[in-house]
């Protein structure tokens, strides 16, 4: 099923020619009210698609620079809605919606729903967390708009989820990947069956996840698990989602014009090449982004896909650009560890990756949990035991030959390793005044 035919099985004419219109209006719009856009747009070509790539970029380092309201496109009275980020890192990035802005983004969402198998008077479990975050709400509006009941769980508070997926039996979960995980894992010790839930299908994100991951999810659970792709300064989640095929994330690139560059040089890259998603907003209004940098590392596929949508399709996001790590002089992503790791049965999909920096040369750590049927043949945890020194070695070889890099691999009980009830926290980065990478 699609939610949307006429925009999301448009020829490649008739998608160009719409993009084409919306990106003029939407430059026009920009230069008009946005002086940050103004000076930069000012003596520039603004025809056509093949101009946009002349175009400067936009950064997330904008958005605090001019915070919190200065690249907002309309006064503050006509905004619906304001979302932020954590602003961990210095100020949050502070996004707006008018109302309209808000249609498209229950549109959007509603696209990703549907495509994923949601269905008319189903109950979704959202453990997305509402508030300033946009996933709650931005999965709560897009469900309601295709006529789902909504569960606004939020995260967190672990036994209250597991109570209710089991009395209220929804066909649908949405949540980040690490903390639906944690739910199964905390059901099962309880001596439940994550897959008695009776869920049909399962929407994850927020986080980089691998391949691996989703085996273990639809392991757990025994539905599939679907990616979905957003970000706030674009829209929130639902700016790409993946169709029951999965052949790829589904872009609304009716709303959100896709390039991928080469990170270094800001060169746009043909379809098929590896490089960082570059996103430009064709219909927002209250905030319009061109030539956005989102840091995600992806590839971009143009052509129909199986399901019959055919707009722009990118690859699962492999990593952020500035989460990339830099090792001894190796780029490693920690989606290449993960991979690696939940390739290996005899271990949990519970890792964290210890960055040590505070001498000379860096050295990488990868603390992974052992199943808790490796420790009873075992008979208990000893890091010594045979078993546990061969897997320890099988485990750094096989990192070794897939991030060139030698990691020291500890092995831990399970439930040593800390649980994440929102986004995981991967990797921990020790560092030191002699530090070289």
């Amino acid at each position: 099923m699609i939610w949307n035919p006429a925009a999301e099985c448009l020829t490649p004419a008739a998608r160009e020619t719409l993009q084409t219109e919306r990106l003029r209006a939407t430059l026009e719009w920009a230069a008009e009210r946005v002086p940050f856009y103004a000076a930069r747009l000012a003596g520039r070509p603004r025809r056509d698609l093949t101009d946009l790539g002349t175009l400067p970029f936009t950064l997330k380092s904008d958005l605090r620079e001019h915070y919190p309201f200065g690249l907002f496109a309309v006064p503050r009275t006509e905004l619906a809605r304001l979302h932020a980020s954590s602003g961990t890192k210095g100020k949050p990035t502070v996004v707006g919606y008018t109302a309209g802005d808000l249609d498209v983004w229950r549109e959007a969402m509603a696209r990703v729903l549907v495509a994923a198998g949601a269905r008319a008077g189903d109950t979704l479990h959202n453990a997305f967390g509402y508030g300033l975050f946009t996933g709650g709400l931005g999965f709560h509006d897009g469900a309601e708009r295709v006529g789902l009941s909504v569960v606004p769980v939020a995260s967190g508070n672990t036994a209250r989820q597991i109570l209710l997926l089991q009395d209220f039996t929804p066909a649908g979960l949405c949540a980040t990947p690490s903390f639906a995980l944690h739910i199964a894992e905390t059901l099962e010790e309880q001596g439940g069956d994550p897959r008695a839930l009776g869920l049909r299908y399962g929407l994850y994100g927020a986080e980089p996840w691998s391949e691996q991951l989703r085996g273990a999810l639809e392991r757990a659970f025994g539905c599939p698990a679907y990616d979905v792709y957003g970000l706030s300064e674009i829209v929130g989640p639902g700016v790409a989602g993946e169709c029951e095929r999965r052949q790829g994330l589904h872009l609304a690139d009716d709303h959100f014009f896709p390039e991928i560059i080469d990170p270094s040089s800001g060169a746009v890259l043909p379809p098929g090449h590896e490089g960082e998603l570059v996103l430009t907003t064709l219909t927002k209004r209250a905030l319009p982004m061109i030539r956005y940098r989102t840091g995600d590392i992806t590839t971009l596929t143009t052509g129909a896909c199986p399901c019959g949508r055919t707009s722009a399709r990118i690859a699962r996001i492999k990593g952020r650009a500035d989460d990339m790590l830099v090792v001894k002089g190796v780029n490693v992503y920690p989606s290449e560890i993960e991979r690696t790791l939940l390739a290996v049965d005899e271990l949990l999909p519970n890792y964290q990756l210890i960055v040590d920096r505070t001498s000379t040369l860096a050295r990488l750590e990868v603390q992974v949990e052992a199943v808790p049927a490796l420790l009873a043949r075992c008979d208990g945890f000893d890091a010594a035991h045979p078993a546990l020194a061969d897997l320890r070695r099988r485990v750094g070889e096989q990192l070794t030959k897939t991030i060139g890099l030698r990691a020291e691999v500890t092995l831990v009980p399970p439930r040593t390793l800390p649980r994440s009830e929102g986004k995981a926290v991967r990797v921990i980065e020790k560092r030191g005044p002699a530090a070289v990478d």
